[in-house]
């Protein structure tokens, strides 16, 4: 079972990313519980379209990689929003996106690293 975690793991989170990239130009920031900005959505499609990639690559040592970084991105993102670090000013980050950063994060990284 978990020899394809990872791969389904980024099979679903990939399109999510862009999903939520798209949906960040669409909802009113009024309306968004997490950030609108504009780097912040770009970023989401990017990656997003850059673990579609990986995921179609098929290569596993790629997918656990991919999984592994945006874990560890994540987790950055939610230090960086509390300790005013780069790019806050850019992502403009809600406590929504910590609390997501924080549980993304840890998921990512821990099925990246045992879900061999």
């Amino acid at each position: 079972m978990f020899d394809h975690l990872n791969s389904l793991t980024l099979a679903i989170f990939a399109p999510i990313l862009v999903l939520v990239g798209i949906l960040g130009f669409i909802i009113p920031a009024n309306k968004n519980l997490t950030s609108s900005a504009t780097p912040y959505n770009l970023f989401h499609i990017a990656f997003g379209v850059i673990g579609a990639v990986i995921m179609l690559s098929g290569y596993e040592g790629a997918i656990r990689g991919f999984n592994i970084g945006f874990g560890l991105i994540d987790l950055y993102q939610a230090v960086a929003s509390f300790a005013n670090l780069f790019p806050k000013q850019h992502f403009k980050w809600t406590r929504a996106d910590d609390f997501l950063h924080i549980v993304i994060g840890i998921a990512l990284v821990v099925i990246g690293v045992f879900g061999r």
